[in-house]
């Protein structure tokens, strides 16, 4: 499994933001968008090359159960890599059940001891970051991360002054969609949860504590009021009883529903191909301008739009479309910050309307204003 065991490269225009956010730390021990939707829209074909954001590494993973030539994931930070790093070598070395142990999926007393199983499989890097952080790996990677760490706030501070846990658990029974509007209206949707989510969820709080303040310079107009909106959407119009995502936020944990990468039906896939998977640390941006002409078919960049200028985000755009093989497919979110192929590429890259709205409307991960797929054209 190629790996640069370098620092990302200096900042500069091709990397805006590089030198405005800390890239040391955990943001995500999970990737915290529908895997399901994601693999839809791609559509990924044996043999295809895929592009992928690193973060969490689940996309990434999850993709290489679609039998693919290759997935190259790049992520800016050395952490976020030695996060995927140590999935791969859990996929790798253990069995299903014991890779759900040491992923934090499951509960578990032998954390420490699945690691060293594992161990052997990491690079130098991988080893020597996770050899310094046992206790990260006793309580579960899962939890790990910065944004994980924003959830659980929320999950003992701001949730249970909200609502009883008899109330908690009632959003979890399942129930037909007049059913969860009554209830959403009747008995969850009371004066302190729309106070304290728009306290919790404001743009100063989720930059401090959960995101990055630097991730919403982009941003305009209210950030708790769209984040509302949307999880309204996720327990009523969606069901939450079967939703994932919900449960870890609510609960910090999975039940009955995984998300993609965690479920035993794709481990066996996932496993056979994982000496497909690139890892590099290095930007987006700079990977893209040096990628050769018509030579990735697949192009998963999770909601990296959100964080640059409209500018950056077209001159990604233009390497997109020169390295697009044709017939591939673009597949990103947006939160907050509206990105979009930029007009003027409109004859190499063709936005698949209808079903980007589909997929975004049936998405689980409930927070994100957008989702949207292009497709490039045969001829430029």
């Amino acid at each position: 499994m190629p790996m640069n065991q370098q620092a990302p490269p200096p900042a500069s225009a091709a990397s805006e933001i590089a030198s405005e956010a800390d890239f040391s730390l955990i943001r995500y021990a999970q990737c915290w968008e529908d895997t399901d939707v994601l693999l839809e829209a791609l559509a990924i074909e044996p043999g295809d090359v895929c592009f992928s954001i690193g973060s969490g590494g689940d996309n990434s993973l999850s993709m290489l159960s679609r039998d693919p030539a290759r997935v190259v994931a790049v992520d800016l930070s050395p952490a976020q890599v030695a996060v995927i790093q140590l999935k791969v070598g859990a996929f790798r070395s253990l069995e299903h059940a014991d890779v759900l142990e040491l992923a934090g999926i499951t509960k578990s007393t032998r954390r420490l001891q699945l690691y060293r199983q594992a161990r052997s499989s990491l690079s130098p890097f991988a080893r020597s970051f996770w050899d310094a952080r046992p206790e990260v790996i006793e309580h579960g990677l899962s939890d790990a991360g910065k944004f994980e760490g924003y959830f659980a706030l929320f999950r003992r501070y701001v949730l249970p002054l909200v609502h009883s846990p008899k109330q908690i658990d009632a959003l979890f029974i399942a129930r037909s969609a007049e059913e969860r509007r009554r209830f959403y209206e009747e008995r969850w949707n009371n004066w302190r949860w729309r106070a304290l989510f728009r306290l919790f969820f404001s743009r100063f709080v989720m930059g401090r504590l959960g995101r990055d303040p630097r991730f919403f310079r982009y941003v305009e107009g209210g950030v708790a009021s769209r984040v509302l909106a949307r999880t309204r959407h996720a327990l009523v119009d969606l069901d939450p009883s079967s939703n994932p995502y919900i449960h870890w936020i609510v609960f910090g944990r999975f039940t009955d529903h995984l998300p993609h990468v965690w479920r035993e039906e794709n481990f066996a896939a996932i496993r056979r191909n994982l000496d497909r998977l690139e890892l590099r640390v290095e930007s987006v941006e700079a990977f893209l301008e040096r990628a050769q002409d018509r030579s990735i078919d697949r192009f998963n960049m999770s909601d990296i739009f959100e964080y640059i200028s409209e500018a950056a985000s077209d001159a990604v755009f233009e390497n997109i479309a020169r390295c697009a093989r044709p017939g591939a497919r673009v597949a990103y979110w947006n939160m907050m910050a509206p990105r979009s192929r930029p007009p003027h590429l409109a004859s190499r890259l063709h936005t698949l309307e209808e079903e980007s709205r589909r997929l975004h409307d049936r998405a689980l991960t409930f927070f994100y204003g957008a989702f949207r797929i292009d497709e490039a054209r045969a001829s430029p």
